[in-house]
């Protein structure tokens, strides 16, 4: 089934681009996941890649006694993009989190995959790694992340290299399949005879895709700021002006007016919005009042920030970040029990039906040495409110870099779509650590990542300007001219719509072309006749056919 799907994709892809791909012989990128345990290890991803035609050693490291994997592998190469994947199973625990972790002779990298495996089964472990330097000998490791000594046993393992070109022509080919539609027009006159020769003008109007930034009050009243975010995005998030600090600094003194004021500047200008935060699990970010409250009261006043803000702003956010970083943080548990985040979706839910509702969290995608948010850990944590019949429908990724891993990115996002659920990209950026161009390269990455990955619904930048610049990354100056990540940004966005389209109806009174998914306005004009009309291209899989009549 897998590969029939594959098959059949690259086959319309080969035939709706085939400049692109016409002499394409590379491997395909293989999306498959697993996020149960089965009694049995599938087979290998890719066939076990270059595992299954390469030398290849298989040693057992222990510290104490227990038995811990490693694969030793011979010559890999620099800026080769690896795929990697096993089946692990473990003994001596009911459960553990299991590393892989890699080895050079000059340079070791923590963390290129995990699983949450479970004892007397097999979990699946998909990741992957980008080496800095040539390696002519490593050592994969696959070992407990606290050093617990327990047996691990692995199998149907895979290691499978792309070129950066590979890499990047599998990226085009789901964008293609995933984020474009073929079309048809066809053109008759009154008596349903084909027009041959009719003139067609075709304008993409706006687009499917949410691609947004963080704003802040910074953008009220200031003409500029308002004229560049408009002219690029169709989707914002607030940075903090929603936050339960900033509406309700003291007691009972709620205030909803900067929040109101940008609420009218998105639905002006029809931007759709991101409602964040309801609640923030880390105290330091929770009201200095709300620390001091307990029982009865501090339920009676989550219930009525709940009740307040949703109330007010019902129907106008498309999604509410309910309980931010709960993997790292849990205050509202330790005061009010472990069911408390189970009563704020329940609530969030009567409040506002109609809104998704997302867990939003750091160090889930960016990579997986966090053990606190590792995917599995995320998506245990899923299940676990799923199984409360909590109204929980979208899984939030903040995405704050540094030095990006394509392979464990596009892993980790495998495993999460799994669940079927709706997958953000929610906070975007890239660390000041580095410079404005090594920001950019990386920030492109992570935009390529996300944009042709075909469970990603939307992406949002966490570049909110302020006069002292912005959390991370900035897009622009003060003076609104680009910086290179606002190049980087301007670029995608031009390449990611369908530029003003001519041509004219052929023997069959047809026009096609391949567009982005979005709304189009189509013009057309034969002789003295013309007509306009209106269409909308939506994710499916078959071509649009669309009639106008002149």
């Amino acid at each position: 089934m897998r590969d029939t799907l594959a098959f059949s994709l690259w086959a319309f892809f080969l035939v709706m681009v085939p400049p692109l791909v016409a002499s394409y012989a590379g491997p395909l990128y293989d999306y498959t996941a697993y996020t149960e345990c089965k009694k049995q290890p599938e087979e290998a991803l890719y066939k076990g890649g270059i595992l299954s035609n390469q030398p290849v050693s298989r040693i057992g490291v222990s510290a104490i006694s227990a038995y811990s994997p490693a694969l030793i592998l011979y010559n890999l190469t620099q800026g080769t993009i690896y795929c990697f994947s096993s089946w692990v199973k473990i003994q001596g625990a009911e459960s553990a989190l299991i590393r892989a972790s890699l080895k050079t002779e000059d340079t070791s990298y923590d963390c290129i995959g995990t699983v949450l495996a479970k004892r007397g089964c097999w979990s699946f472990l998909k990741g992957g790694f980008v080496l800095s330097s040539t390696s002519h000998l490593s050592i994969l490791f696959l070992q407990t992340s606290d050093n617990t000594d327990i047996n691990i046993a692995i199998a149907s393992n895979s290691i499978q290299p792309f070129t950066r070109e590979q890499w990047s022509t599998n990226q085009q080919y789901m964008i293609n399949s995933q984020r474009k539609r073929a079309v048809t027009v066809h053109v008759s006159n009154e008596h349903g005879e084909r027009l041959q020769g009719a003139a067609i003008n075709i304008e993409q109007v706006s687009k499917d895709f949410p691609f947004g930034s963080a704003i802040a009050k910074t953008i009220l009243g200031n003409l500029p700021y308002q004229n560049w975010f408009t002219k690029r995005f169709n989707a914002a998030v607030f940075e903090n002006e929603l936050k339960w600090y900033a509406t309700e600094p003291k007691q009972g003194k709620v205030d909803y007016t900067i929040a109101d004021q940008m609420v009218g500047f998105v639905r002006a200008n029809q931007i759709m919005a991101r409602g964040h935060n309801i609640f923030w699990e880390d105290p330091k970010y929770t009201p200095a009042w709300v620390l001091n409250l307990t029982g009865p009261e501090l339920q009676s006043a989550v219930n009525s920030r709940i009740q307040s803000l949703l109330s007010k702003y019902s129907e106008e956010f498309i999604h509410w970040d309910v309980s931010n970083e709960m993997l790292h943080f849990d205050f509202y548990e330790q005061r009010l029990g472990p069911n408390a985040t189970l009563h704020f979706y329940e609530i969030a839910h009567q409040s506002d039906p109609l809104a998704t509702l997302f867990m939003n969290e750091f160090n889930v995608v960016e990579g997986c040495s966090d053990v606190n948010s590792t995917v599995d850990t995320y998506i245990s944590r899923l299940r676990e409110l799923d199984q409360g019949d909590v109204s929980m429908d979208g899984i939030g990724l903040e995405s704050h870099f540094t030095v990006p891993n394509p392979p464990l990115m596009r892993a980790i996002l495998d495993k999460l779509a799994t669940l079927g659920l709706p997958i953000w990209l929610t906070e975007v950026d890239i660390s000041n650590a580095l410079d404005k161009e090594q920001q950019a390269i990386y920030l492109e990455e992570v935009l390529r990542e996300g944009f042709s990955h075909p469970s990603v619904n939307g992406i949002m930048l966490w570049t909110a300007l302020h006069p002292n610049g912005c959390y991370q990354m900035c897009l622009t100056d003060h003076n609104f001219q680009n910086l290179p990540a606002g190049d980087v940004v301007d670029k995608l966005l031009k390449e990611w719509q369908t530029g003003k389209i001519e041509g004219e109806t052929d023997e069959h009174g047809s026009y096609s072309f391949y567009g982005f998914l979005g709304q189009y306005e189509i013009s057309v004009r034969y002789g003295s006749r013309s007509a306009n009309s209106t269409i909308s291209l939506g994710r499916a899989d078959e071509t649009k056919h669309y009639n106008i009549r002149l």
